[in-house]
């Protein structure tokens, strides 16, 4: 079974662009979620929360 790991030249240049803007902002939204979850806990919110941090993990481990 093969593994895929992120290669450079694997991907187009947008695509590479998109996931280092999303890498860069993925924490800083995942924090205002995060706080905003504590004093307005709504599913949304929650639900949100969780897809921001399946976000961070993905691109941390370089799934994406």
């Amino acid at each position: 079974m093969k593994h895929n790991k992120f290669h450079k030249y694997k991907y187009r240049p947008w695509f590479i662009t998109s996931r280092r803007i999303a890498a860069q902002l993925i924490i800083p939204f995942s924090i205002f979620q995060f706080i905003r979850t504590l004093f307005l806990p709504t599913v949304l919110d929650v639900l949100l929360l969780m897809i921001f941090l399946v976000i961070a993990v993905s691109i941390y481990f370089e799934i994406i």
